[in-house]
């Protein structure tokens, strides 16, 4: 099928499962993939919104706890498109039905969007702070078409691609000596000791900055399935996922608190990186940032497609594409702590039914065909309103708790004790009078 075409049968239709023969992923091309995904820029600001609020000691905790628990969760949601080869918003559709899976689909297209757009963002920004520093030269406009067209090229030719031959070889190599330079700078030039002194100032929850680092890990849910399908064995992307997305979280958001921290400015953290000395390695974390704009368009493709039914996954990308450089045309890098929020809500308790559903319920097994034909399950579909509901009764009336974990632990709750009743109540329908 070629690319102009619009209808596709490419193997990156999201309603075709992986056949064995294309499901090449290893676990070493997961690592690589989601260490790439899980360091960055947004990533290192996330850590930088932590202080000064939480002493450095209490940010690195919470950093850990939250990296470990958003990690997991992100790996065990990667099994199940190993599991069943399809793209993460179609397998949905065995929980939610075939017509309730559209409703986090279509979310999922919008979000995805604001993702890829702050992607350019933050890459227009950093490109043109470092040309601006070194060359001289700034130019906000030509950086955001730049990163916007690169990233869009990659998503169109797809991760099988991209991850195999480029990033698996050397790309995860420029990665990691990059955020080795920007360690030993840290440790080289800042006074260390005197930051894990400095107290806190009481304007952020432990609780917060936990919720801040799942949210965070918890927005890769619902495209993790596009790349996880593609993979051997389920047990190789759990590990791969787990190990990738864990070290690399829990290093940028660490160095992201400790330079924000050290400068005392939060909001400038790429002039500091810049200045501090890391301007070759703060240039390989760029164009390490472009591996998550592909990821954010790649996906949203693959989203629309389910939403189309069968449209071409490249044009698609795209399409994407442009829509995420016009919109990073005229956005500033703001609210950020607001759109982690704004996602945790939404997808939180969705895979909170969605793991629950797949792992106990069904015990990764197929659905029952009379089951996966049903436009909509209602019980399904209500745990995740309740589950929607009680984060935002938690982040508004509770807000040191952080909502994220036990919205997801909720509707996961609310989806088991639902389902039963609707299998006892069938069971007895089935009874002889």
């Amino acid at each position: 099928m070629t690319i102009g075409n619009f209808r596709s049968t490419s193997i990156y239709t999201p309603t075709q499962a992986v056949p064995d023969a294309r499901r090449v992923f290893s676990g070493r091309d997961a690592f690589a993939l989601w260490f790439s995904l899980g360091m960055g820029l947004l990533t290192a600001q996330t850590g930088a919104l932590m202080v000064p609020g939480l002493s450095l000691l209490h940010a690195l905790a919470a950093i850990l706890l939250g990296a470990l628990l958003g990690s997991g969760l992100l790996a065990l949601a990667g099994v199940i498109g190993s599991d069943t080869g399809l793209a993460a918003m179609s397998s949905l559709r065995a929980t939610l039905g075939e017509r309730g899976a559209l409703i986090p689909t279509f979310v999922n297209v919008l979000q995805l969007l604001g993702w890829g757009a702050f992607e350019v963002v933050i890459m227009r920004d950093s490109f043109n702070a470092l040309s601006k520093q070194y060359l001289g030269f700034s130019s906000p406009l030509f950086w955001a078409l730049t990163a916007g067209c690169v990233a869009t090229l990659v998503a169109v030719l797809g991760p099988l691609s991209f991850v195999r031959r480029f990033l698996r070889n050397w790309g995860i190599w420029l990665l990691l000596l990059a955020a080795a330079w920007l360690s030993y700078n840290l440790l080289a030039h800042r006074n260390l000791p005197a930051l894990l002194r400095q107290a806190g100032t009481g304007s952020v929850s432990f609780g917060v900055a936990v919720d801040l680092v799942v949210a965070n890990a918890l927005s890769w849910l619902p495209l993790i399935g596009d790349y996880t399908r593609f993979g051997r064995r389920p047990g190789q992307m759990f590990s791969g996922t787990l190990c990738g997305f864990g070290i690399a979280s829990l290093w940028f958001y660490t160095l992201g608190a400790a330079y924000a921290l050290s400068s005392g400015d939060g909001t400038m953290l790429v002039s500091t990186l810049a200045s501090a000395g890391g301007g070759l390695a703060l240039l390989l974390i760029l164009m390490g940032e472009i591996d998550n704009a592909f990821a954010d368009i790649h996906s949203a493709a693959v989203s629309c497609g389910l939403l189309t039914r069968g449209g071409n996954v490249r044009i698609l990308s795209l399409l994407f594409g442009v829509l995420c450089i016009v919109i990073a045309l005229s956005t500033q890098m703001a609210r950020y702590e607001d759109f982690l929020v704004l996602i945790g809500s939404i997808f939180a308790p969705l895979f909170g039914v969605a793991l629950t559903d797949h792992f106990i319920l069904r015990r990764r097994l197929a659905p029952h065909p009379m089951h996966a034909q049903k436009r909509w399950h209602g019980a399904a579909l209500t745990a995740w309103s309740i589950g929607i509901a009680s984060y935002q009764l938690i982040h508004f009336g509770l807000p040191s708790w952080g909502a994220s974990l036990p919205s997801l632990a909720i509707s996961g709750l609310c989806h088991w004790v639902l389902a039963r009743r609707v299998e006892v109540r069938r069971l007895e329908a089935n009874l002889p009078s």
